[in-house]
């Protein structure tokens, strides 16, 4: 055994460094696992020094730094903040392993340079599925003057030469988490956010891979774990190799350590598979599901409930009598939990006024939430509550009395947002002041789940009495974390949901404290496919908040059938954003069809391993449980084209041996159609009965589908299909 060979030995993945003390450790490899003995490999950096190079010629290490020969980006940018003469002095750093500690699912080394009087420790921990490796970087000062960091990636790895696709997530309010494919070239690419939260514009994630396939071939991935400003960067190094940085945005003057003090990175997820996308998100699931969500009181998930939000049914138009018939509406199609979204407040009749003032509107609620509330769960429900606990309104009770809480710079002009402003919550009165108006309404009434919204960006947010100090944007993050983390330790069995004007928050950093993200204000299905197959890259579909919307989209105004709308909501946390009052009696019967429907598969759709791709002119999805004898699938018409006959669907995970009932749970109208052909017929009766080699060479047979449709297809284990349909409703 080499002892200069550090690995971690994830399942179908290692990382490989070579410790060359007391120089810091190079890399050798991050990707697919070798059988290969290298034990032979040539020590230290073996590479002749090429013409017209310096005589040292540095290659990557674990913390490339400036100055000394290394011309790439630095893993570490920073510099002394002292007098006249000390400022900006210790820029260049050369730090040296001083300690390690590793094994094969962990590392933790101890780097200092005692020239710039800096000590840094980076811990690599692999998760016990081995689906993902979780690392984050600690700098210290050790000097007597304060040392200014500028950047400070959490992880810096190295990617191979054919490593040349990349996927990068934008987007836009209603329209986030688009996948931009781009081939790499000979400039850096790079990805930042300075919105104060990840923004629609900028998830936090990258994949990588050669060609970027479904379910074949090497893909790499990284998510940072936090939920505002950040920087993703490629840049090809000298030897043909890439480095994938990541970590968090600093503004100028953000994070500066006294001596003594330590500044820690977020953490950044890494994760490879060879078998293509859907590989990388399955490992990804299984890493969230099992080391990222905390569920209330510590217990296992329980089935996620069907919702009904209010927003799009209501508005602002709040009446308690119609709230209960909607309520009764909503128990009726199987609804479990009831959500009253903005303007249950004080004097909150648009979204121009109140914020801050939480408590009842009189003329709404004169006898305050409690009759809804016991209304709700009398029918059999849980409720829950709409806050914006984050932000203020020039017009509230709270901004006349505290107007110096809002984060506004003195002499700059006011920057609004929704008609809002944010609140400083990194100062603890305030802090103080929000969790004692939640925790009153939590303790008064049985509120089982807060949407916890967030609908602007930061602009103007600086430390100070004067808000002209620092930039503050990483001191309201850890703020916000730590107000959720106090008022679940209040209320243990409280559940949260974040949203940020849809999906601008919605990160493994948010996750750890909530269990539920909003995808995106719109509801549009046909713009919901790409929003959730984006989302499904790296998050599970169980904490997608995904809602059956009216006929006509709140944003698109475009028009959707019932089956089309529900047949994209399916795979995800399923809600209702919709006046179900208005169906007449045949469109409630549908409805309720869907959520059945739903309650009977999502502990596949929500336990079992998801896979998805694209087809021209289609989209399709499919969730397998994990023993493989149970599979929903659902193939959706997102554009025409020039196809006379529907593609072969190749199913994977299902087992060759094993016969299945293979059976159309919905089939859209074709119009103008011919005569169908008898496979089909028999999809759409009884079912077919095939192996699971004949799905996984050909898949089952596909109707045509008009523009924006959907079939939905159900694949049960033959000797258990009948027991199956008859279990009842979780």
């Amino acid at each position: 055994m080499d002892t200069r060979l550090l690995r971690l030995e994830a399942a179908c993945f290692e990382l490989l460094l070579e410790r060359r003390d007391p120089a810091q450790p190079l890399w050798r490899q991050f990707g697919a696992r070798s059988a290969a003995p290298l034990d032979a490999w040539p020590q230290g950096d073996a590479r002749p020094t090429p013409p017209n190079a310096l005589d040292v010629d540095p290659a990557l290490t674990i913390l490339p730094t400036h100055g000394l020969g290394w011309f790439h980006q630095p893993a570490l940018a920073g510099a002394r903040c002292g007098d006249r003469l000390g400022s900006g002095r210790d820029w260049c750093q050369d730090f040296r392993l001083v300690d390690v500690e590793a094994d094969a699912r962990h590392w933790r080394f101890t780097l200092e340079d005692p020239v710039a009087r800096l000590r840094v420790r980076q811990h690599w921990q692999l998760d016990p599925g081995g689906d993902v490796v979780t690392t984050h970087v600690e700098l210290e000062n050790l000097g007597t003057e304060d040392f200014r960091v500028d950047w400070l990636a959490a992880a810096c790895v190295p990617l191979p030469v054919h490593a040349e696709q990349v996927i990068g997530f934008a987007g836009r309010w209603s329209l986030e988490f688009q996948q931009h494919r781009e081939t790499l070239g000979i400039a850096t690419w790079r990805r930042d956010c300075r919105r104060g939260r990840n923004g629609h514009q900028a998830f936090p994630a990258v994949l990588v891979g050669s060609v970027l396939a479904d379910d074949e071939g090497p893909a790499w991935g990284a998510h940072l774990a936090w939920s505002g400003n950040h920087t993703l960067l490629i840049e090809p190094l000298a030897d043909g190799r890439r480095m994938l940085q990541l970590g968090e945005w600093l503004a100028p003057g953000e994070v500066v350590l006294r001596p003594g003090e330590r500044h820690r990175t977020p953490d950044a997820l890494l994760a490879f598979s060879d078998q293509g996308l859907n590989g990388l998100a399955a490992g990804f699931h299984r890493h969230m599901r099992t080391q990222i969500l905390h569920w209330p009181a510590g217990q296992p998930m329980t089935p996620r409930p069907v919702h009904l939000n209010t927003w799009e049914a209501v508005y602002f138009r709040h009446d308690l009598a119609a709230l209960k018939d909607l309520a009764a509406a909503a128990a009726e199609v199987g609804v479990e939990r009831f959500v009253l979204d903005d303007g249950w407040f004080h004097r909150r009749n648009d979204d121009h006024t109140s914020l801050g003032d939480w408590w009842p509107d009189a003329a709404k609620y004169p006898h305050g939430l409690g009759p809804l509330i016991e209304h709700v769960h009398a029918l059999g429900m849980q409720f829950g509550l709409w806050v914006e606990p984050e932000m203020i309104s020039p017009d509230s009770e709270l901004f006349r009395a505290h107007p110096d809480w809002a984060l506004e710079m003195a002499g700059r002009d006011r920057v609004l947002g929704r008609h809002q402003l944010v609140l400083d919550l990194a100062r603890p009165e305030v802090a103080d002041h929000l969790f004692v108006r939640l925790d009153t309404l939590l303790r008064a009434h049985r509120i089982d789940y807060l949407k916890w919204d967030m609908n602007r960006d930061l602009a103007t947010a600086a430390e100070g009495a004067d808000h002209r100090g620092p930039a503050a944007y990483r001191r309201s993050l850890l703020a916000l974390y730590g107000l959720i983390d106090r008022l679940r330790a209040a209320h243990p069995a409280l559940e949260i949901e974040s949203c940020s004007s849809g999906g601008a928050r919605a990160d493994a950093g948010i996750l750890r404290r909530t269990h539920r993200v909003w995808t995106s204000d719109c509801n549009d299905a046909l713009t919901r496919i790409a929003i959730q197959s984006g989302a499904l890259r790296l998050l599970p579909p169980e904490v997608l908040g995904a809602h059956i919307g009216p006929a006509v989209s709140h944003t698109t105004g475009r028009r959707h059938s019932l089956a089309f709308r529900a047949a994209v909501a399916l795979f995800g946390h399923l809600g209702i954003e919709a006046d179900v009052r208005e169906l007449d009696p045949a469109a409630r019967a549908e409805l309720r069809r869907w959520v059945e429907l739903h309650k009977r598969w999502r502990s596949v759709l929500h336990g079992g391993v998801l896979r998805q791709g694209r087809l021209p002119g289609l989209a399709w999805v499919q969730a397998t449980a994990l023993d493989g004898r149970r599979a929903l699938l659902a193939i959706y018409r997102v554009a025409e084209d020039l196809g006379r006959h529907m593609p072969t669907l190749p199913l994977r995970g299902l087992a060759d041996q094993v016969r299945y009932q293979v059976r159309a749970v919905h089939l859209p109208a074709v119009p103008h159609g011919r005569e169908v052909a008898p496979l089909l017929t028999a999809l759409a009766g009884a079912g077919l009965e095939l192996d699971g080699a004949t799905l996984a060479a050909l898949g089952p047979p596909l109707p045509p589908l008009p523009p924006e449709s959907a079939v939905v297809i159900e694949i049960i284990a033959a000797d258990g299909a009948t027991q199956a349909r008859a279990i009842a409703l979780e």
